[in-house]
């Protein structure tokens, strides 16, 4: 099989500006890599690199030449890029995964058959509530409630704590913990200082879990937290750029209660299963997470996710942040994301968009 990559950019524009504690998100930049068999030019694959500005370790001057030198290596190896430099581009790993998956699958998207992609099954979310104003949030909680969702996770961070706890606790007064699963996520916002009494808090609330209280880089102050915290503690920002052989001594040191995987950030799905099988060894939870991705990377993420058969509610719910994403099988209906096969991808944008050039 010859093959021949090329790659596009394209700006997705959020049809509602999102608040995080790294600030208001109006739109995300985004890659796609595209590998297409030359003696079969009707299988294409499409992978997405959704590199996060701000988070991403591959957030980097020489992001672009990495995707040309990795468009490079697919035509010259046919596929084979394995390389020590690709450790440092885990969003590019990614869109290659996918892409070469999605192409040995036949082009069609489905890159991980199974009754989810047949449209016979589906995958329990969290509904994702953005930092706001205290009626704005409010106002997306409710939302959410309406629409079927019996997990939710608000980011917090943005506003003065005790507004936070005052949401949450609204909230609690409605809905017991066995009606609504309630997780938060403070982006490492805490302080040191202030983060056993924040817990504490939270705590009273029959909080689930929280996502990186404290910025990550401070193993030894998270797992004081961890070995203390009322509320189970999920580390988020904490797997960025771990090489592999870190790994382990990482969670032994912290052992948190859960990780969150963003395919996207990690280096794609190999390198998520070799932290799920770490996690395991010391009876850590975990659950997928996108990563702001386009439906396409979103789909990707969901239909291996749903191989993995966890419990948990995963985070998968971004599908529709866009005004400009590509309509595709994917829907979200009461809380759960559904793949319809009847629905068709609408790629065109993607196929005949100049290679390396903004979209």
């Amino acid at each position: 099989m010859s093959l021949k990559a090329r790659y596009i950019n394209q700006t997705l524009k959020f049809k509602i500006p999102a608040g995080t504690s790294r600030g208001v998100l109006t739109e995300k930049e985004c890659w796609f890599i595209i590998v297409q068999n030359e003696n079969d030019p009707k299988n294409i694959g499409v992978g997405e690199c959704g590199m996060f500005r701000g988070l991403s370790i591959d957030d980097r001057p020489d992001y672009e030449s990495m995707l040309q030198k990795t468009c490079s290596r697919i035509n010259e190896h046919n596929g084979n890029i394995q390389s020590e430099d690709m450790d440092q581009f885990p969003s590019i790993q990614f869109g290659v995964e996918q892409a070469l998956i999605d192409l040995s699958s036949g082009g069609n998207r489905v890159l991980f058959p199974s009754l989810f992609t047949e449209g016979r099954d589906s995958i329990d979310i969290n509904g994702l509530i953005w930092m706001g104003d205290i009626e704005n949030m409010r106002s997306q909680i409710r939302s959410k409630i309406d629409s079927g969702f019996h997990c939710i996770k608000m980011k917090i961070g943005s506003l003065h704590f005790e507004e936070e706890i005052n949401i949450l606790s609204g909230i609690r007064k409605e809905y017991n913990a066995n009606e609504l699963e309630i997780r938060v996520d403070a982006n490492g916002a805490f302080k040191i200082e202030e983060a056993p009494n924040h817990l504490q808090r939270l705590a009273e609330l029959e909080i689930h879990s929280i996502e990186q209280p404290i910025k990550a880089g401070q193993p030894d102050e998270m797992a004081k937290l961890c070995r203390t915290s009322p509320v189970p503690i999920a580390l988020d920002e904490e797997l960025i750029g771990i090489p592999h052989d870190h790994r382990s001594k990482l969670l032994h040191r912290i052992k948190p209660d859960y990780i969150i995987l963003k395919p996207s950030l990690i280096g794609g799905f190999r390198h998520c299963e070799d932290w799920i099988r770490l996690a395991d060894e010391i009876n850590c939870g975990w659950w997928i997470t996108s990563a702001l991705e386009s439906n396409i990377g979103l789909s990707a993420i969901a239909q291996w996710a749903y191989t993995l058969k966890s419990s948990l509610p995963q985070g998968l719910g971004t599908g529709s942040l866009y005004t400009n994403n590509f309509p595709s099988p994917i829907r979200i209906e009461n809380g759960k994301l559904f793949y319809d096969p009847n629905i068709p991808w609408e790629l065109e944008s993607i196929f005949s968009a100049p290679s390396n050039q903004f979209v």
